[in-house]
Formats: structure tokens, sequence, C-alpha cells
């Protein structure tokens, strides 16, 4: 598992930018919705609340890339989004199970990209 304590930037720098391809969703809200989720929300606040969504995962994404590239702020970078993937894997199987299935892709990786982070994290504690 030292490939991962070595290769930890080319995995966040990948990652960052898989999580960054959410800024669509800041532009195309109901193509977002339904390529996450197979619906889309029709109100006014949903587009304001898409967008802003979409958003807050783009800066996740670029926080990612920056952790990549600043060690001092690696391990911040990192536990803060794990905390957001947490979330948003928690509220599906909490509160959207029906969507499960069409978000698998999105729920395995994040899932995996969580474990490898969390497996850095401790192996970088340990280190210290």
């Amino acid at each position: 598992m030292n490939i991962i304590i070595t290769n930890i930037k080319w995995i966040m720098v990948i990652a960052g930018l898989l999580t960054c391809s959410m800024i669509y969703a800041v532009f195309a809200p109901q193509a977002a919705l339904i390529s996450m989720f197979g619906e889309a929300l029709t109100e006014p606040l949903a587009q304001v609340v898409v967008r802003s969504w979409g958003f807050l995962i783009f800066l996740m994404g670029v926080l990612l890339i920056y952790g990549a590239y600043k060690p001092i702020y690696r391990n911040l970078c990192l536990i803060i989004v794990s905390l957001s993937k947490i979330a948003f894997i928690s509220m599906i199987f909490i509160f959207g199970t029906q969507y499960i299935e069409k978000s698998a892709v999105t729920l395995i990786l994040d899932s995996i990209l969580i474990t490898l982070f969390a497996f850095y994290l401790i192996k970088a504690k340990s280190v210290t």
C-alpha cells in the first residue's frame, strides 16, 4: 500500500479533476440531475440549489488539486473532501435509496477515494 503514499499527489489530481467535472451542474442543472439520479426537478428553486450544489462539488475538486500541490495543507484538504463525500454517500443511503442504482458509479468511486484518502491519512499520521 506504499503505492498510495508515494502517488497521493496524482491520486488527488485525478480525483480532483473528476470531481471538478460537476461544474457542468452550474450550466446544465437538469442534465446533471438526470445523469446523477435519473430525474429532473423543474421548480425555480431547484435550479438555484442544483447549481449551488454543483459549484460546491467543483470546489471540493479544486481543494483536492490544491492539496496535491501544497503538502502542508494536504491532510486538511483530504479530511474536508472525505467528509463531503461521506455526507453525500450517507444522504443517498438514508434519504435517497431509490437513486442508488443510478448513482452507483459515483457512490463506488467516492467510496474508493474515501478509503484511499483514509489510508493515506492514517499512514501519514503514523509517520509523524
